[in-house]
């Protein structure tokens, strides 16, 4: 037969082709990505996920270590009663491969014999987590529990009697057999990628983890009528500087009634204040801890030497420090792409109120 050769044909071009895309590449789905994981990238996952996505939903989570385990990793706690309560198991390990019945058998075997020796009552419910999470054969057997019931048995000898404990083996004698044979096998189950992705969206960590950008910013709140205990130490720093500058007592707000300029002024820094305020608690649900700390440190450098220098008057301060805040480059702030002007001056007075910032010192 003759070989048909043809000329390499020119690529079809690509009108989906961003800036973005050219210079980070293609976005790769989370789920896609824990198949990557390495081990170590799989346990710090898990981290987050028990710590951020578990937490939610029981009284208390504990990860247990080490040779003695009893089969137990993640146990969630529903009660003060622990393990003889109502609690659930989350298996997680890492395995190359999408999870086997070969892989499971013994960690069911451990529940098994633990349980049936009354070192804790069965679990509620019993997950396996792997980055690739059950394959074809495990999933049906997870959805069969009579059927997963007999291929243990059927699997005991081989992969389960030498494996419980390192002392000793554990044959399925008649007495265990029956304890089997009651179990409820429907406890067992594994968690999908799509879940943990779904479960790890609701956490401050998915966006450092997994990219895709932040989710929007919900709008500030607008200051109540009256001042807030916890805004209540800046207010004072405020008032203070308006006196320098006025050249007369401001013992309150209403102090400034007749002066227009700065009545706005004011108003529009507790503004600042709220909103600063409400960017504090985006940041909590949406970064990881100790983002938002790092933009006021950033804020905080960038300021403090004209916070430092002579002025005028403390008034005058206050509005050089904040046009610094505002006038500031910063860039590799995780929040900065929804941080507004009004945020950088509300900070300045998160800081005045922690007395870092001081408008009313010589």
């Amino acid at each position: 037969m003759t070989a048909d050769w043809r000329e390499i044909a020119v690529p079809a071009a690509s009108t989906s082709v961003t800036a973005a895309v050219v210079a980070q590449g293609p976005v790769i789905p989370p789920q896609q990505q824990l198949l990557l994981y390495s081990p170590d990238q799989w346990e710090d996952f898990v981290q987050e996920w028990a710590h951020y996505c578990l937490k939610k939903q029981y009284s208390q989570v504990q990860r247990f270590t080490g040779s003695g385990d009893r089969g137990i990793d993640i146990a969630g706690f529903t009660d003060d009663k622990k393990l003889q309560g109502v609690w659930d198991n989350y298996q997680c390990k890492h395995y190359d491969n999408a999870l086997r019945p070969t892989n499971v058998w013994v960690e069911i075997g451990k529940m098994i014999w633990y349980s049936y020796q009354k070192e804790y009552t069965p679990p509620r419910r019993y997950y396996f987590v792997a980055p690739k999470g059950a394959g074809t054969s495990l999933t049906a057997l997870l959805a069969d529990a009579a059927k997963l019931r007999e291929e243990l048995i059927a699997n005991w000898e081989k992969y389960v009697q030498k494996a419980i404990t390192k002392s000793q083996e554990i044959p399925l004698d008649a007495p265990l057999l029956a304890y089997v044979n009651a179990f409820d096998f429907s406890i067992f189950d594994a968690k999908t990628s799509m879940q943990l992705v779904a479960d790890h969206r609701t956490s401050p960590a998915h966006a450092a983890r997994f990219g895709g950008g932040l989710k929007p910013r919900p709008e500030a709140a607008k200051p109540p009528a009256a001042i807030a205990t916890e805004e209540s130490r800046y207010v004072t720093h405020l008032l203070g500087a308006y006196a320098d500058h006025l050249k007369k007592p401001v013992g309150s707000p209403d102090d400034l009634a007749t002066t227009t300029r700065l009545k706005d002024h004011f108003h529009r820094q507790r503004e600042a204040f709220y909103h600063a305020e409400a960017l504090r608690l985006f940041a909590r649900d949406s970064v990881p801890v100790g983002v938002f700390e790092s933009l006021q440190e950033d804020i905080y450098d960038g300021v403090v030497d004209v916070h430092d220098a002579g002025h005028p008057d403390r008034y005058v301060r206050v509005c050089a420090v904040t046009k610094a805040a505002r006038d500031l480059q910063i860039t590799a702030n995780a929040l900065i792409s929804c941080v507004k002007p009004k945020d950088r001056d509300g900070i300045c007075h998160q800081l005045a109120n922690e007395d870092r910032l001081n408008w009313t010192q010589s």
